[in-house]
């Protein structure tokens, strides 16, 4: 039986621009293995990501064969209002690619709609911070 969702893990390239954006953010980040992969820590859940020594390595079979930095495409809840979401998105020099825009999420059993914006992390995966209505 599955209970829920814990993480995922994708490549990254620019480990430093990466680490700073998510701490930033206010995110949790951890190095977790001793420098080759970094966790961002998002509540009970998190996103491992690998550093290129790491992914690069022929050595390191446990991932995605194809998977290559900027393949991430992931949807945060964002608890403030939508004024201190671009607030913050500014603060770390994350451009808004599309939004506000009135998506469904996955909150009550993808019944809930909320107001989500899109940027990207500098590795260029797609950010998807949705607010539900209270």
């Amino acid at each position: 039986m599955i209970k829920g969702f814990d993480h995922v893990a994708i490549p990254m390239i620019d480990v430093e621009a990466m680490v700073a954006f998510y701490r930033d953010l206010g995110f949790g980040v951890s190095d977790d293995y001793d420098g080759r992969v970094y966790a961002v820590q998002c509540g009970d859940n998190k996103i491992n990501l690998h550093t290129p020594a790491l992914w690069q390595s022929e050595k390191f079979t446990l991932r995605g064969p194809s998977a290559k930095p900027g393949c991430g495409d992931f949807c945060f809840v964002w608890a403030g209002s939508e004024t201190d979401l671009h607030e913050a998105l500014a603060k770390v020099g994350a451009e808004i690619e599309v939004g506000p825009v009135e998506r469904i999420g996955g909150r009550n059993g993808g019944r809930d709609s909320g107001t989500s914006v899109y940027t990207r992390d500098p590795d260029r995966n797609l950010l998807e911070f949705i607010i539900y209505p209270d």
